[in-house]
Parts: structure tokens; C-alpha cells; sequence
């Protein structure tokens, strides 16, 4: 019997068919329009710099927070979700979409292409 491993690529391809991709012009719309901003980076990642309003759960801590986060109560509520470059983001999101979160859109590259242009980013005032 052969036993096929999955890639990385695999496992993100497979999770980018189901997602929903959206730019900056769609994530400021988000961010006006009180969506949750979900950041899946690092918390040292996050206190460098974040999009305006995020909150910061680690992708690798996130199954275990959706519970007890009171942000994550809805699973109808609009969810942007981003990381650095995307790896992390679309993981997370397959995952919230499989954990019954219905409305997941995900920053297109992540906080690179955010910072690319001009757009708004909050620094963790504590780091200065």
C-alpha cells in the first residue's frame, strides 16, 4: 500500500479553494464597516505593526483560543484574517470556516502587500 504525504502546497491549495481572497480596498472597507481583524502572526510580529483594530491570535494557538475569545463568539460575524505573506492566514481560515465561521475573507499577501502601499498600520505603543 503507497501512502501519499501532502506538501505544504498541497495543504494550501486545497485550503485556498475554499477561501474567499480580498485586497486592501475590500479590507479598509472591512475595517470600516467594525469587521473583525484577525491577525494570525507572532505576538512580537504584531507589536512591530498591524492593521488598524486587529486582534492577535497566533495561528498556532488558534483552535484552542476560538472559545474562550469574546470576539470569536460569532460565527456570522465578518472576519478579515491576515498573517505575514498569506501561508499562515489561509490555514487559519480553512480552519475557521471548518470550525462553523461562515463569513472569512482573507488580506490577499498579507500584511507584506498591506505595507506595500498606503494604508493605516498600528504600532503596540509598549515597544517604544
Amino acid at each position: 500500500m503507497s501512502i501519499t504525504i501532502k506538501t505544504r502546497e498541497d495543504l494550501l491549495a486545497e485550503a485556498r479553494s475554499h477561501l474567499t481572497l480580498v485586497e486592501a480596498e475590500r479590507a479598509e472597507n472591512l475595517i470600516t464597516n467594525n469587521a473583525l481583524i484577525l491577525d494570525v502572526r507572532e505576538p512580537a510580529e504584531f507589536q512591530m505593526g498591524h492593521l488598524p483594530s486587529a486582534i492577535n491570535v497566533p495561528r498556532g494557538v488558534l483552535e484552542f483560543k476560538v472559545g474562550m475569545h469574546p470576539q470569536l463568539s460569532d460565527p456570522e460575524r465578518n472576519i478579515l484574517i491576515y498573517c505575514k505573506n498569506g501561508g499562515r492566514s489561509t490555514l487559519a481560515a480553512f480552519t475557521l470556516m471548518q470550525m462553523g465561521f461562515t463569513q472569512v475573507e482573507m488580506l490577499n499577501g498579507g500584511f507584506d502587500s498591506w505595507t506595500g502601499d498606503v494604508h493605516k498600520v498600528e504600532v503596540d505603543p509598549s515597544i517604544y
